[in-house]
């Protein structure tokens, strides 16, 4: 019934009904994988970002090294402020508004020190492509409670003087006098005594897993049907070679002319009838 499924016409669409399922789902298994991502960092967040803030022990150099499970967790840095070499990250979006973020060095009392990016300045309108004011930091020692984020990796992208294209800390190193630990940088959640004013905080990052385990389950479902309409099509080719089949036969059966033999006998038929008739 389905031998024609064996044609190399329909082995062919068989072969791409595979490749399709195949492609399907990989792409299933991306989503997965970003969302297992996803749900890592929504982890990391719920069990940090509103922990008690630790205290840094001088001389432990706590953000050489970065620990992706101590992501947001908030430590507590006592130093001065280096201003003088303070940069300005530019490209740094804001709820869709374009903007920048401020680093500024904070020297901490065993010599080193460690980047605080101390918030979010929207794009000026005196002069393009610089933010119009930039608060100061508060003067002398502080306490600065920042939470723990990685560095960036560099960029090729250019900068204007006194800004940088990301957080990349070993090149902020590499202007410095004294030793910067470069695998961290510190988002500032709190300042003792705090400025006068001080840069947007940036929000609380979302904790929404997004749709990636539907579009998941999405990807294996065109996969699956995929091999659903390879089916459907075999049958109706089934459905129509049956038709053509049976009107073939009748057509043969309509259109047969009877041989010798049956017209004879049908002729002596007639004649013992009518001798039977006369009788």
């Amino acid at each position: 019934m389905y031998r024609f499924l064996f044609s190399a016409r329909w082995l062919g669409w068989l072969a791409l009904v595979v490749l399709i399922a195949a492609g399907c789902v990989g792409l299933g298994r991306w989503q997965f994988e970003r969302r297992e991502a996803v749900v890592a960092d929504i982890e990391r967040i719920e069990a940090n970002y509103d922990a008690e803030p630790v205290d840094y022990v001088p001389g432990e150099r706590l953000l050489d090294s970065y620990d992706p499970a101590r992501e947001w967790t908030p430590v507590t840095f006592v130093g001065t402020y280096d201003i003088d070499q303070q940069v300005v990250v530019r490209n740094r979006p804001l709820n869709g508004q374009p903007g920048y973020e401020i680093l500024t060095p904070l020297k901490l009392g065993d010599g080193s020190a460690v980047v605080i990016d101390r918030g979010w300045l929207p794009i000026g309108n005196a002069e393009a492509g610089r933010p119009d004011e930039i608060p100061a930091p508060p003067r002398g020692e502080v306490a600065v409670t920042a939470r723990i984020k990685p560095a960036e990796p560099a960029v090729n992208r250019g900068a204007p003087e006194g800004q940088v294209a990301s957080i990349d800390l070993a090149s902020l190193a590499e202007g410095l006098e004294y030793p910067l630990q470069d695998a961290a940088y510190g988002l500032l959640a709190l300042e003792r005594p705090s400025a006068a004013q001080t840069p947007i905080a940036p929000p609380k990052p979302s904790i929404d897993e997004g749709p990636h385990l539907s579009y998941a389950l999405q990807w294996f479902a065109f996969g699956v049907l995929a091999f659903v309409g390879l089916g459907y099509a075999a049958r109706q080719q089934r459905r129509s070679d049956g038709e053509r089949e049976g009107t073939r036969a009748k057509s043969t059966t309509r259109r047969r002319r009877p041989s010798a033999e049956e017209e004879e006998d049908a002729i002596l038929d007639s004649q013992t009838l009518r001798d039977e008739a006369r009788k």
